[in-house]
């Protein structure tokens, strides 16, 4: 029986219930061709707040129910995004643009997700203290209570389930909002997953919305933890708001991050490496390769063999055949995608391969001969864009690759891998992988960045997901009433 049933969503957001949005409903748009998949509610801030209110009255039963309750529901929701991959997989591909590949490492991360979530539940949440006193001090992890996750496009289903299923694991009620580009797979999947896991009714709210959703969800007083991944200007202002209102804010953001190709890389691997990691689901991805550092021996011929490389890959509609690349989410990301790609070239930079577009489908596209600070080099393209730039010296690969603001992911090819390490070491980045490129994720591993990409690893690991998720509770016990002297 299919999970999904697109009739069913015109004008609905996914609170207690299936309920009518109050700000009604948006186009479920294909990318790909522009074609209408559905209609979706889409929230306003009466929505998020109606929402918060029912959270707060389920999390309580919900935190006080068995581990091993919650653990059931999050096997079982790991179960249904094992059992329905295929059909949330074409979601993927025709809502978000996704090659299959793609979006099958999506449905399996979900589950994955899931499990470990499941597992976390039984996890031990505190310690004993000393203490000066006759007495048993404890320091409890408790639930926070009501977590707001606020999702982006790119990877719709992992970027939410990786704070969603953590967090109902923990005992806490979740408001999520979805980009509403990618209100289904990024949504409305998880709302029908839980639904059918039979997780109660109140704790999972899907709210897709703009920017006032947004806004309302952090500044709701009842939501005392939010979840954010996105723009780093668009998390610097979700920061700002909890910091005034001293709520805690996880926040996972850009990037611009290198890999560094050393002179005794395998350069056929390397330059394969270097490909997945700028042009994989078409560079909208927060850990992208986004600068490629290659020795000056070899730099000249890894360009050669990039820029052939990504004049053979196959660009168009993912659910139309097998391609390397599918479309941009919209027009607005391809245009600002083409902007900083012409202006590194008005600017001096060699256009070796891509460079134009047709409709949303935009060529891999490979510059060299970067000026200092090219637009495409120095900032967050979030497109396929692989900027190379030449270096003489470990020192100065080292210098290069830690000239930026952000601090994400960081890959170093070598043959010599305790030479990586070395070298990762003068690196300031959140993500090392020494012979692989800069794009990876795992539910067991700690994920997050340093400087503009976010405030380090929140999310992934038990250790990370229990001080995301949880407060720290100070509890003392003692057999007799503390005497005093007044």
């Amino acid at each position: 029986m299919p999970l999904m049933d697109a009739t069913k969503w015109a004008g609905q957001v996914f609170g207690d219930g299936w309920v009518t949005s109050r700000a009604g409903d948006a186009a479920v748009v294909e990318p790909a061709t522009g074609a209408e998949l559905g209609r979706v509610g889409v929230a306003g801030a009466e929505d998020v707040a109606a929402a918060a209110v029912l959270a707060v009255r389920a999390q309580r039963e919900w935190a006080a129910t068995s581990f091993e309750e919650r653990a059931a529901v999050l096997r079982r929701a790991g179960g249904l995004f094992e059992e329905h991959a295929e059909e949330i997989q074409d979601w993927l591909v025709r809502e978000a643009g996704s090659i299959r590949p793609k979006a099958g490492v999506e449905t399996h991360v979900a589950a994955q997700e899931c499990h470990e979530a499941a597992a976390l539940a039984s996890q031990p949440l505190g310690e004993i203290l000393p203490t000066v006193k006759r007495r048993l001090s404890l320091a409890r992890r408790v639930p926070a209570g009501v977590v707001g996750v606020i999702s982006p496009f790119n990877f719709p289903l992992v970027l939410a389930i990786r704070s969603v299923a953590p967090a109902l694991a923990l005992g806490n009620a979740v408001i999520l909002k979805p980009d509403p580009r990618t209100a289904v797979s990024g949504g409305v999947v998880l709302a029908r997953v839980f639904e059918e896991a039979g997780l109660p009714s109140g704790l999972l709210q899907v709210l897709p919305g703009g920017v006032a959703a947004g806004q309302a969800l952090v500044g709701d007083p009842l939501v005392r933890v939010i979840s954010f991944t996105g723009s780093t200007s668009a998390g610097r202002a979700v920061g700002e708001a909890c910091g005034r209102l001293l709520k805690r804010a996880h926040l996972e953001l850009g990037g611009n991050s290198a890999l560094i190709v050393l002179d005794d890389a395998d350069l056929d691997l390397a330059v394969s490496a270097g490909a997945w990691g700028s042009f994989l689901h078409q560079g909208q991805i927060c850990m992208t390769t986004g600068r490629h550092l290659v020795h000056s021996s070899i730099a000249e011929e890894y360009v050669a063999r990039l820029a052939e490389k990504a004049d053979h890959l196959p660009v168009g509609d993912p659910a139309g055949g097998q391609v390397a690349l599918g479309p941009l989410i919209d027009a607005g990301q391809r245009d600002k995608v083409h902007g900083l790609v012409t202006a590194s070239v008005d600017a001096g930079a060699r256009l070796a391969a891509g460079g134009t577009y047709e409709g949303l489908f935009y060529r891999p596209t490979v510059l060299a001969d970067l000026p200092p600070r090219a637009p495409a080099y120095v900032q967050e393209v979030f497109g396929p864009v692989a900027p190379v730039l030449p270096f003489s010296t470990i020192e100065e690969a080292a210098a290069l690759a830690s000239d930026s603001e952000y601090g994400l992911s960081l890959g170093i090819l070598t043959r010599d891998a305790m030479r990586g390490l070395a070298l990762a070491d003068l690196v300031p980045t959140g993500i090392v992988h020494v012979n692989d490129q800069t794009v990876d994720d795992e539910a067991v591993a700690p994920f997050g960045g340093v400087g503009a990409s976010g405030t380090g690893s929140r999310f992934g690991g038990g250790r990370a997901n229990i001080e995301a998720f949880t407060e720290t509770r100070w509890v003392t016990m003692q057999g007799n009433i503390a005497t005093y002297p007044f």
